[in-house]
């Protein structure tokens, strides 16, 4: 993953690495990519500390938080990762939500969240800014509150799997007319378009060979 542009999401690479702009629109799915459970094993990037802290910097989180995480936070931020992989998966797909999946989410958004305050910005104005001292353990609550607002809200109805039969990305589908059905434009949506566009086209060949 890399730094996003200033719209909110990530910016993910392809396998043949091109760069693409995944918005999942909710924090909460935004941790997902960095791995998961079962197969999604084999994408896991928060191997260190560091590496939570990262992602966080990545995130749709406004940016200035200062973090320190901890070797037991890492695990804990893997556990959650993959309860909402679980989760996201199983709304999607119509299934019924798991206890265990929710009591993971559940105990982590009953902890201490993130805490923003107000800064002095440029002139009189002011910015966001984050309280010092802000903990791995402060930010998983805060990502499992923004699960509990995704889960219960007006657009829980809404999160999908990427349409793609090879992607499995999970995203929350916030646009107006409620049509999405790629991860992103610039990769699944595209690649659908390029296979029904030779589907056509050997359509029409056949049909001309054989006149």
């Amino acid at each position: 993953m890399e730094p996003a542009t200033d719209s909110p999401g990530l910016t993910l690479r392809t396998p043949e690495g091109r760069p693409y702009l995944f918005d999942p629109g909710a924090l909460c799915l935004e941790l997902l990519p960095t791995g998961g459970p079962g197969l999604l094993a084999r994408y896991e990037v928060l191997h260190e500390s560091a590496d939570l802290a990262r992602w966080a910097a990545r995130s749709r989180l406004p940016g200035g938080l200062d973090l320190t995480v901890g070797p037991g936070e890492l695990a804990d931020a893997r556990a959650l990762r993959d309860a909402l992989h679980r989760l996201a998966g199983d709304r999607a797909h119509g299934r019924a939500l798991a206890a265990r999946d929710l009591d993971v989410v559940n105990e982590r958004a009953a902890r201490e969240p993130l805490v923003a305050r107000i800064d002095v910005g440029a002139g009189v104005g002011a910015v966001r800014a984050w309280a010092p001292g802000a903990t791995g353990d402060q930010l998983l609550s805060t990502v499992a509150r923004d699960a509990v607002d995704l889960f219960t809200g007006p657009h829980a109805h809404r999160i999908r799997e990427c349409g793609s039969h090879d992607c499995h990305l999970l995203f929350v589908d916030t646009s107006r007319p409620g049509r999405r059905r790629w991860c992103a434009m610039e990769r699944c949506g595209n690649r659908s378009k390029a296979r029904a566009h030779r589907a056509r086209q050997a359509l029409s060949g056949a049909g001309e060979g054989g006149a």
